[in-house]
Protein backbone atom coordinates (compact mmCIF):
# COMPACT_ATOMS: atom_id res chain seq x y z
CA UNK A 1 0.00 0.00 0.00
CA UNK A 2 1.42 3.19 -1.20
CA UNK A 3 0.93 6.19 1.41
CA UNK A 4 2.49 8.91 -0.10
CA UNK A 5 0.83 12.09 -1.39
CA UNK A 6 2.39 14.56 -2.51
CA UNK A 7 1.97 17.62 -1.06
CA UNK A 8 1.53 18.65 2.83
CA UNK A 9 -2.22 20.39 1.84
CA UNK A 10 -3.14 16.73 -0.12
CA UNK A 11 -2.10 14.50 2.85
CA UNK A 12 -4.30 16.62 5.26
CA UNK A 13 -7.56 16.76 2.72
CA UNK A 14 -10.54 15.20 4.21
CA UNK A 15 -8.60 15.31 8.24
CA UNK A 16 -8.83 18.60 9.53
CA UNK A 17 -11.65 20.34 10.97
CA UNK A 18 -12.27 23.15 13.80
CA UNK A 19 -12.19 22.12 17.41
CA UNK A 20 -10.22 18.46 16.93
CA UNK A 21 -7.21 17.61 18.96
CA UNK A 22 -4.26 17.63 17.13
CA UNK A 23 -0.84 15.63 18.93
CA UNK A 24 2.10 16.98 17.34
CA UNK A 25 5.75 15.39 17.89
CA UNK A 26 8.83 17.74 18.23
CA UNK A 27 10.94 19.04 21.02
CA UNK A 28 11.82 22.46 21.15
CA UNK A 29 12.60 23.06 17.23
CA UNK A 30 13.94 19.57 16.65
CA UNK A 31 12.00 17.07 14.39
CA UNK A 32 8.76 18.84 14.42
CA UNK A 33 6.79 18.39 10.62
CA UNK A 34 6.75 22.32 9.85
CA UNK A 35 5.29 21.39 6.19
CA UNK A 36 2.28 19.83 7.93
CA UNK A 37 2.02 22.41 10.63
CA UNK A 38 1.66 25.37 8.07
CA UNK A 39 -0.87 23.23 5.89
CA UNK A 40 -3.08 23.43 9.12
CA UNK A 41 -2.24 27.38 9.16
CA UNK A 42 -3.52 27.60 5.85
CA UNK A 43 -6.25 25.47 5.91
CA UNK A 44 -7.72 28.27 8.25
CA UNK A 45 -9.44 25.59 11.00
CA UNK A 46 -9.80 27.04 14.61
CA UNK A 47 -10.40 26.08 17.96
CA UNK A 48 -8.16 23.52 17.74
CA UNK A 49 -6.18 21.82 21.20
CA UNK A 50 -2.86 20.50 20.51
CA UNK A 51 -1.03 18.03 22.57
CA UNK A 52 2.92 18.51 22.45
CA UNK A 53 5.74 19.09 24.39
CA UNK A 54 5.81 23.00 23.36
CA UNK A 55 4.52 25.55 20.92
CA UNK A 56 7.64 26.02 18.61
CA UNK A 57 8.64 30.07 19.03
CA UNK A 58 7.16 32.96 17.82
CA UNK A 59 6.13 33.09 14.10
CA UNK A 60 8.17 28.99 13.75
CA UNK A 61 6.12 25.74 14.25
CA UNK A 62 3.15 25.74 16.45
CA UNK A 63 4.09 29.11 17.32
CA UNK A 64 2.24 30.18 13.89
CA UNK A 65 -0.69 28.80 14.83
CA UNK A 66 -1.07 30.82 17.99
CA UNK A 67 -0.17 33.78 15.85
CA UNK A 68 -3.35 33.00 14.00
CA UNK A 69 -5.36 32.73 17.12
CA UNK A 70 -6.01 28.76 15.80
CA UNK A 71 -5.48 27.23 19.28
CA UNK A 72 -7.43 26.80 22.05
CA UNK A 73 -5.90 25.35 24.21
CA UNK A 74 -2.08 23.23 24.51
CA UNK A 75 -1.38 20.26 26.53
CA UNK A 76 1.92 20.33 26.72
CA UNK A 77 5.19 20.66 29.53
CA UNK A 78 7.33 23.69 28.75
CA UNK A 79 6.27 27.37 27.47
CA UNK A 80 9.68 27.73 26.02
CA UNK A 81 11.16 31.18 24.40
CA UNK A 82 7.83 32.09 22.95
CA UNK A 83 6.82 35.25 24.12
CA UNK A 84 3.42 34.90 22.27
CA UNK A 85 2.39 31.31 24.34
CA UNK A 86 3.20 33.36 27.52
CA UNK A 87 0.99 36.36 26.69
CA UNK A 88 -1.59 34.33 25.39
CA UNK A 89 -1.60 32.16 28.02
CA UNK A 90 -1.19 34.90 30.93
CA UNK A 91 -3.95 37.04 29.62
CA UNK A 92 -6.51 34.35 29.81
CA UNK A 93 -6.56 33.91 25.95
CA UNK A 94 -5.38 30.69 25.87
CA UNK A 95 -6.35 27.35 28.34
CA UNK A 96 -3.15 25.29 28.89
CA UNK A 97 -2.55 22.26 30.47
CA UNK A 98 0.56 21.99 32.21
CA UNK A 99 2.18 18.32 32.05
CA UNK A 100 5.51 16.87 33.36
CA UNK A 101 7.43 15.95 30.35
CA UNK A 102 7.37 12.50 31.49
CA UNK A 103 3.17 11.89 32.44
CA UNK A 104 2.87 14.03 29.07
CA UNK A 105 5.02 11.28 26.95
CA UNK A 106 3.54 8.85 28.92
CA UNK A 107 -0.19 10.01 28.44
CA UNK A 108 0.01 9.76 24.62
CA UNK A 109 2.04 6.14 24.84
CA UNK A 110 -1.48 5.15 27.14
CA UNK A 111 -3.50 6.68 24.36
CA UNK A 112 -1.45 4.24 21.54
CA UNK A 113 -1.76 1.52 23.36
CA UNK A 114 -5.03 1.80 24.46
CA UNK A 115 -4.86 2.27 28.27
CA UNK A 116 -7.18 4.62 29.08
CA UNK A 117 -4.97 6.13 32.08
CA UNK A 118 -2.47 5.09 34.89
CA UNK A 119 -1.34 6.09 38.08
CA UNK A 120 1.82 7.94 39.08
CA UNK A 121 3.88 9.82 41.60
CA UNK A 122 4.30 12.75 39.25
CA UNK A 123 2.75 16.39 41.00
CA UNK A 124 1.52 14.83 44.01
CA UNK A 125 1.08 17.57 46.08
CA UNK A 126 1.29 20.23 43.16
CA UNK A 127 -1.48 21.67 41.53
CA UNK A 128 -0.46 19.53 38.56
CA UNK A 129 -2.63 16.76 40.82
CA UNK A 130 -5.74 19.57 41.45
CA UNK A 131 -8.71 17.87 40.35
CA UNK A 132 -7.19 14.70 39.91
CA UNK A 133 -8.52 11.07 41.66
CA UNK A 134 -5.75 10.43 43.95
CA UNK A 135 -5.18 6.99 45.28
CA UNK A 136 -2.77 5.43 47.47
CA UNK A 137 -0.74 2.27 46.95
CA UNK A 138 1.50 0.72 49.71
CA UNK A 139 1.55 3.74 51.49
CA UNK A 140 2.50 6.21 48.43
CA UNK A 141 -0.28 8.52 47.38
CA UNK A 142 -0.23 8.57 43.17
CA UNK A 143 -2.41 10.90 41.14
CA UNK A 144 -4.71 9.53 38.04
CA UNK A 145 -3.68 10.83 34.39
CA UNK A 146 -5.83 10.04 31.63
CA UNK A 147 -4.59 8.82 28.66
CA UNK A 148 -4.06 10.72 25.31
CA UNK A 149 -6.44 9.93 21.91
CA UNK A 150 -6.02 12.18 19.30
CA UNK A 151 -7.91 12.51 16.12
CA UNK A 152 -4.83 14.01 14.04
CA UNK A 153 -1.19 12.87 14.81
CA UNK A 154 1.80 15.09 13.06
CA UNK A 155 4.83 13.44 13.13
CA UNK A 156 8.20 14.12 11.44
CA UNK A 157 10.77 11.27 10.91
CA UNK A 158 13.95 11.01 8.52
CA UNK A 159 13.29 8.34 6.42
CA UNK A 160 10.30 6.03 5.38
CA UNK A 161 9.26 3.40 2.91
CA UNK A 162 5.46 3.52 1.20
CA UNK A 163 3.77 1.01 3.69
CA UNK A 164 4.86 4.00 6.75
CA UNK A 165 7.64 2.61 8.24
CA UNK A 166 9.40 5.14 10.31
CA UNK A 167 13.14 5.98 11.38
CA UNK A 168 13.98 8.88 13.11
CA UNK A 169 17.34 10.32 13.58
CA UNK A 170 18.85 10.75 16.68
CA UNK A 171 17.08 12.94 19.37
CA UNK A 172 14.55 13.73 16.61
CA UNK A 173 13.12 10.87 17.81
CA UNK A 174 12.21 12.47 20.85
CA UNK A 175 7.62 12.91 21.01
CA UNK A 176 7.35 11.77 17.76
CA UNK A 177 7.04 8.14 18.39
CA UNK A 178 4.28 8.41 21.02
CA UNK A 179 2.62 10.80 19.18
CA UNK A 180 2.20 9.14 16.48
CA UNK A 181 0.58 6.25 18.32
CA UNK A 182 -1.64 8.25 20.02
CA UNK A 183 -4.08 9.83 17.09
CA UNK A 184 -6.73 8.03 15.47
CA UNK A 185 -4.90 9.11 12.09
CA UNK A 186 -1.33 9.77 11.80
CA UNK A 187 0.29 11.39 9.14
CA UNK A 188 3.93 11.67 8.87
CA UNK A 189 6.26 14.01 7.26
CA UNK A 190 9.72 12.70 5.97
CA UNK A 191 12.96 13.44 4.49
CA UNK A 192 13.20 10.55 2.26
CA UNK A 193 10.88 7.85 0.89
CA UNK A 194 12.98 4.48 0.20
CA UNK A 195 11.86 1.30 -1.76
CA UNK A 196 9.65 -0.99 0.02
CA UNK A 197 12.13 -3.70 1.45
CA UNK A 198 15.33 -1.38 1.40
CA UNK A 199 14.76 -0.68 5.59
CA UNK A 200 16.53 -3.22 7.69
CA UNK A 201 13.82 -4.54 10.14
CA UNK A 202 15.80 -4.10 13.10
CA UNK A 203 16.35 0.12 12.37
CA UNK A 204 12.26 0.63 12.06
CA UNK A 205 11.15 2.92 14.86
CA UNK A 206 7.60 3.06 14.27
CA UNK A 207 5.73 0.45 12.15
CA UNK A 208 3.23 0.98 9.80
CA UNK A 209 0.77 -0.01 10.84
CA UNK A 210 0.53 3.38 12.70
CA UNK A 211 1.30 6.15 9.87
CA UNK A 212 -1.70 6.41 7.41
CA UNK A 213 0.06 9.00 5.43
CA UNK A 214 2.87 10.31 4.10
CA UNK A 215 4.35 13.56 2.97
CA UNK A 216 8.20 14.31 1.50
CA UNK A 217 9.79 17.66 3.14
CA UNK A 218 12.86 18.11 2.32
CA UNK A 219 15.15 20.78 4.04
CA UNK A 220 14.85 23.01 0.70
CA UNK A 221 11.26 23.11 0.48
CA UNK A 222 11.06 24.41 4.46
CA UNK A 223 13.58 26.57 3.42
CA UNK A 224 11.63 27.81 1.11
CA UNK A 225 8.75 28.40 2.82
CA UNK A 226 10.46 30.08 5.42
CA UNK A 227 11.03 32.60 2.79
CA UNK A 228 7.99 32.69 1.55
CA UNK A 229 6.88 33.55 5.31
CA UNK A 230 8.82 36.10 5.90
CA UNK A 231 7.86 37.90 2.53
CA UNK A 232 4.59 38.22 3.24
CA UNK A 233 5.45 39.09 6.92
CA UNK A 234 7.32 42.36 5.54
Amino acid sequence: MNKVYPSASAALEGLLQDNMLIAAGGFGLCGIPELLIAAIRDAGVKGLTVASNNAGVDGFGLGQLLETRQVKKMISSYVGENAEFMRQYLSGELELEFNPQGTLAERMRAGGAGIPGFYTKTGVGTVIAEGKEHHDFDGQTYILERGIVADLSIVKAWKADPSGNLVFRKTARNFNVPAATCGKVCVAEVEEVVPLGSLDPDTIHLPGIYVHRIVTGTHEKRIEQRTVRKKEAV
